[in-house]
């Protein structure tokens, strides 16, 4: 009764007339319906549980209603006040909510994203622990591209003039792209996100957000609307935002790198640090899991085909498991920090993940590696794009691993696992339908 009276009060204090009622699906988009504000609170939400099933372009898995279980059957939904907001680029005053998916007994829905990584959560929170996670996201602005055969080009900015080369950091190249990135702030203030800092990263037209550590249950419901916000404002202004994790050739991918530590619920203090400052035997552990377990669980951090283009040397992303201190040719770095910060940078994730699946999947790998007090490596010191390529190198084969381990598959539950990878599966057999430009150039005449 107390979640409902505050939906209410927010409801009648800033006047929404209509509430998007929001269900993270598979992808990490938004699915779900419009409910005007009068009746939200009078009726129960249901969706259909094939929502949670769907790939990327609309088909479902193979396997689909034999593991539903049912004929696509509604699902219950529960809206989480945590998670209100105003939408700031709607026409009329509307709110959005999400909502977690509860089977019609009233637990939660074992294919729900979202219940996904509360599990993961739980079994921290029954060591008395709790993760604490710091999202960067990386997004590149482009032209308006209506024609899926065409190549992706950057947005003329402010100077007339598209990008050529190389802006790292550049406040100037930044300030291209001024009017967008006002306008990013200020949906990011109205729907009360905790973005941080913006900076031009190294490919043409691409730009880094910061969020501010904290809860990560919070901050992947902060993530899933940021990228829905950021495609809105950049529509504002007559261009595209994508958070494909390849979208151009020749430009770096785009990365969701992860940072993350764990604090004690007990003192609140760093688990990572010991009494004297060092680095704890459960920081090691932590890396121990993350480098044991990264390859099973591949598929959450480069979910589609697209994915995979992104790990190739020198162009910004990891392509093995090394770990080193402020290295950041390594897949798991250690950032220069004071004790009470200790963390670790998770590299892996591109642009393109399901939050809720990509958090959970680096917080349960480094769970187990403190269950299982995992040892780590030798932190690496030289540069880690010289060494092999040790990453999977399709999403078929990251799926393989996905399977092949029960601890993975316990703690994301089976049947879950199951689903995901079926999904998978149908869009690498989708795309792998599809003959590209390159093969009709070089083998149509040649071989």
């Amino acid at each position: 009764m107390q979640s409902e009276k505050a939906i209410e009060n927010w409801l009648k204090q800033n006047n929404i007339t209509e509430v998007e009622c929001l269900v993270p699906d598979i992808t990490g988009n938004a699915r779900g319906k419009f409910i005007p504000a009068k009746k939200f609170l009078k009726e129960d939400s249901r969706l259909p549980e094939a929502i949670l099933a769907q790939t990327v372009t609309g088909e479902y898995s193979s396997n689909f209603w034999e593991l539903l279980g049912t004929l696509d059957g509604d699902m219950l939904l529960e809206p989480d006040p945590g998670t209100m907001r105003l939408v700031p680029w709607a026409n009329e005053t509307t709110g959005q909510i999400i909502h977690d998916c509860l089977t019609k007994d009233g637990k939660p829905h074992p294919f729900s994203t979202r219940n996904v990584l509360k599990r993961v959560l739980s079994l921290y929170e029954a060591e008395g622990w709790e993760p604490v996670i710091a999202p960067e996201m990386e997004f590149y602005l482009i032209e308006k591209n209506i024609d899926p055969d065409l190549v992706l080009k950057p947005p003329i900015g402010r100077s007339g003039r598209p990008e050529t080369a190389r802006q790292s950091y550049s406040i100037d190249a930044a300030n291209e792209f001024e009017p967008f990135v006002e306008t990013m702030y200020s949906y990011a203030e109205a729907m009360e996100l905790d973005v941080d800092t913006l900076i031009h990263e190294s490919g043409a037209a691409q730009l880094e957000v910061n969020f501010i550590h904290g809860d990560a249950l919070a901050l992947a419901d902060q993530v899933f609307t940021f990228k829905r916000m950021v495609r809105e404002a950049a529509l504002k202004h007559d261009m595209y935002a994508t958070f494909m994790a390849k979208p151009m050739a020749i430009e770096p991918g785009s990365a969701k790198h992860i940072h993350q530590s764990v604090i004690s619920t007990k003192d609140r203090a760093n688990i990572f640090a010991t009494a004297d400052g060092q680095y704890s035997e459960l920081f090691y552990n932590y890396i121990g899991g993350l480098q044991m377990y990264t390859p099973f669980v591949m598929s959450f951090f480069a979910p589609n085909v697209n994915s995979y283009r992104r790990f190739t040397r020198e162009v910004s992303a990891p392509i093995n498991l090394h770990w080193g201190f402020d290295n950041r040719t390594t897949g798991l770095r250690v950032p220069d920090a004071s004790p009470r910060d200790y963390r670790v940078e998770n590299r892996f994730p591109g642009a393109d993940v399901n939050p809720y699946l990509s958090i959970a999947a680096t917080l349960a790998c480094g769970y187990l590696g403190m269950k299982k007090g995992l040892k780590p490596s030798a932190p690496f010191a030289g540069n880690a794009y010289m060494e092999d390529i040790t990453l999977p190198r399709s999403l078929e084969e990251a799926l393989r691993g996905l399977e092949d381990n029960q601890d993975i598959v316990d703690l994301f539950g089976e049947k879950f696992i199951q689903l995901y990878t079926s999904i998978k599966l149908v869009e690498f057999e989708e795309f792998n339908r599809v003959i590209s430009s390159w093969e009709r150039q070089h083998l149509l005449l040649n071989v």
